[in-house]
């Protein structure tokens, strides 16, 4: 059997494979604009292409693609062969530098939300040689931006590494302050953790809410969910740990770094986490994770669902992104050392996360809002919808100290006693992990919670390394040119600790009276839904910090703020014509076909005896009467709300409309059809059930 450290990254043109294939002049040449970011010549270019053609297929590979991401939320591609007709009638495999530094797919039919007019076809693919090039099937894959004609981003990774290099800027300047010169680049990290539902696919095929969907629309509580806790950390069933597996192999050979398979807390759920990486690199494999999970997940006959909420009444699917920030020497910028009181290197680019997170919760919020976030954030499982960061006892106490003027008592780290004298002893972290805070620091890193699992990680780093470059560039314009660095420097964490301290919460953000708290008593946001929060994309502060450090255009903010509100009224209205389809043909023929036996059952009975009273058809005769009224009723109610909200002209007050009356009409018909389930007999119900879904693998 082939050992991992002899398959991992073998579908990869890693460095590995650059160092074998390429001369030393053209190697270095290449990683000077990797790492540096230096000018790509075309000469180089094409000995790259030469080479990372002829080693595709040797790996079997026909095809190239130019892999990019657009505003779509999924990845894109279109395949080219490598062949080029020869004299003889015949062909020869030829990839040109030309061909990898650019293509040219037809960028009409993504999203522009304006920036495009339909008859404005062309766009343009721009490969990122900091993001690996990878074999999948037979197809060579080249990570790469996508702009338009005029030069607009039209896809998720050039605002991304637009806020790297801008974050990259800023830390740099601080960095210099405090006699650090050696550093060259500074980087942001992230590790996501993806978590998913498994279902047999036999059952997926029968729910047309899963299928158009992603979630389920309708569906009965089983007698058992989640309440015995015993799922979690579980042993792993063997055909979802085959399913495991084959997945972590498929991803190794990818080169991503898959480390950790464990179930999660609902039945039928699970999670992945990788390595830490780049976040370039790092989004760019979070997308080649979901599409793997889902293509391996076939093979074993199962559906992997990446909705956030695909069953109500059980935990929903997170993605939590771990962030840090490092430099090329390989320091993590938010390592606090033994004595974090006494690190004023750290204290500052803490400070500065601090008060990027208080000055742009909105644009936190907006990076993770999708109509199916909206039914996650706030459920117990994920964290609320408004945005907090928890930093543990330690370093809250550190801060205090620092706003007060008053020294900071270091005792000794505590050490955890286990009670059993056999068990090693041990020191306790700093900070404890609180499942319940948005925005927690853990360590050395901060972990994000609020993503979606379906969500692009790009979104929330973007918006996260763009407001901790603003921190840091407030900071470096302050502190460049004092006369007394110290000084100031300490003023100044003391003035961000004691303008931004209502943004530290490390309480349970799951208590109701902390909502109260942070809305009526700190001022923070409590943006619910998706219409709420992103039309504050276009907030004049927002703008102007995105568009100083060229993350965005003004047009490109504008664009995505009604592309991502098309969206939100794209997919629940989906869900609304799903849910009135399946009402009226399958549900409502289901229940009345029971009712029609039950009618039977007591027409018989009193065709033997005339005086049998037949008191349980008739009672259930009547509730089934009443539901079937009440399902038609609601459903029409549906239907008309979806329509009228249809006929606004203007995509915000559509969105207005939708979280207004069509969700809630949705809940009204979910909740008589789910009702109508618990008493109609199995046979009767055209779908699998909650039961059946979440209890089927095993």
């Amino acid at each position: 059997m082939e050992k991992v450290p002899e398959f991992f990254g073998c579908l990869v043109f890693d460095d590995r494979v650059m160092k074998a294939n390429l001369s030393s002049e053209v190697y270095q040449s290449l990683k000077k604009t990797i790492d540096q970011g230096a000018k790509l010549d075309l000469s180089v270019a094409n000995a790259v292409a030469s080479a990372m053609k002829d080693w595709a297929v040797e790996h079997g590979a026909t095809h190239f693609t130019h892999w990019f991401q657009p505003l779509t939320g999924i990845t894109a591609e279109k395949h080219d062969s490598f062949i080029t007709p020869s004299p003889d009638g015949g062909v020869i495999m030829e990839f040109s530098g030309k061909e990898l530094i650019k293509g040219e797919p037809d960028a009409s039919s993504f999203p522009s939300g304006g920036l495009r007019a339909t008859f404005e076809a062309r766009g343009y693919t721009a490969w990122d040689p900091t993001s690996y090039a990878f074999i999948k099937g037979k197809t060579l894959c080249i990570p790469t931006a996508f702009c338009s004609y005029g030069g607009e981003a039209l896809d998720k990774k050039t605002p991304l590494l637009r806020s790297m290099e801008a974050l990259n800027r800023q830390a740099l300047r601080i960095l210099k302050l405090f006699g650090n010169d050696e550093v060259k680049y500074v980087h942001t990290s992230v590790g996501p953790e993806q978590e998913y539902f498994l279902v047999p696919k036999e059952l997926y095929d029968k729910r047309p809410d899963l299928i158009y969907t992603g979630r389920t629309l309708f569906g009965a509580r089983p007698p058992k969910g989640q309440e015995m806790d015993d799922h979690y950390f579980g042993v792993i069933k063997p055909r979802v740990e085959a399913y495991m597996e084959d997945l972590d192999n498929e991803l190794w050979k990818l080169g991503i770094y898959a480390k950790t398979k464990h179930n999660e807390v609902a039945p039928a759920q699970h999670e992945l986490a990788p390595i830490y990486q780049t976040t370039n690199i790092a989004t760019d494999h979070n997308q080649l994770t979901m599409e793997m999970m889902q293509k391996v997940a076939a093979r074993h006959g199962l559906v992997c669902l990446l909705h956030e909420k695909p069953f109500a009444g059980v935990n929903g699917s997170g993605k939590h992104n771990n962030w840090s920030i490092a430099t090329d020497t390989g320091v993590n910028l938010l390592t606090p050392g033994e004595t974090p009181h006494e690190n004023a290197q750290f204290l500052l680019f803490l400070c500065a996360v601090i008060k990027a997170v208080d000055d742009y919760q909105d644009l936190l919020r907006i990076a993770v809002a999708t109509a199916g976030n909206d039914h996650r954030l706030g459920a117990n499982e994920a964290p609320p919808a408004v945005v907090s960061m928890f930093l543990g006892d330690e370093l809250t106490a550190i801060l205090e100290s620092i706003e007060n003027d008053t020294a900071y008592n270091a005792t000794k780290k505590k050490t955890m006693k286990l009670g059993v004298d056999v068990l090693p002893k041990f020191p306790r972290d700093t900070t404890d992990r609180n499942r319940t805070s948005p925005f927690a620091f853990t360590g050395n890193k901060f972990e994000f919670r609020m993503l979606g699992s379906s969500n692009s990680i790009a979104c929330a780093n973007i918006m996260l390394n763009s407001a901790v470059a603003e921190s840091l560039k407030i900071y470096a314009d302050r502190l460049e040119n004092v006369e007394d660095f110290e000084t100031a420097l300490h003023e100044m964490i003391k003035k961000t600790i004691k303008d931004h301290k209502r943004i530290i919460f490390n309480g349970n953000g799951y208590d109701d009276t902390w909502i109260k708290e942070a809305t009526e008593n700190r001022g923070l946001l409590n943006y619910r839904t998706t219409p709420d929060c992103m039309p504050h994309i276009l907030d004049e502060k927002n703008v102007k910090m995105l568009t100083s450090h060229g993350v965005f255009s003004e047009a490109e903010l504008h664009s995505r703020c009604e592309i991502m509100l098309e969206n939100y009224c794209k997919t629940v209205v989906i869900e609304a014509n799903t849910m009135v389809d399946m009402a009226r043909r399958e549900i409502l023929p289901a229940v009345e076909g029971y009712a029609f036996e039950i009618a039977g059952a007591a027409a018989a009975k009193k065709s033997v005896d005339a005086d049998i009273p037949c008191t349980y058809e008739r009672e259930l005769l009547k509730k089934l009467s009443v539901l079937t009224d009440q399902i038609a009723h609601r459903t029409d109610e549906l239907d008309e709300a979806v329509m009228k909200v249809k006929s606004l002209a203007d995509v915000e007050d559509e969105a207005y409309g939708i979280r207004d009356t069509v969700l809630s009409k949705m809940c009204e018909l979910r909740a008589v059809a789910d009702e109508a389930e618990t008493v109609t007999a199995e046979k009767y119900w055209p779908f699998p059930t909650y039961g059946e879904l979440l209890f089927g693998v095993r």
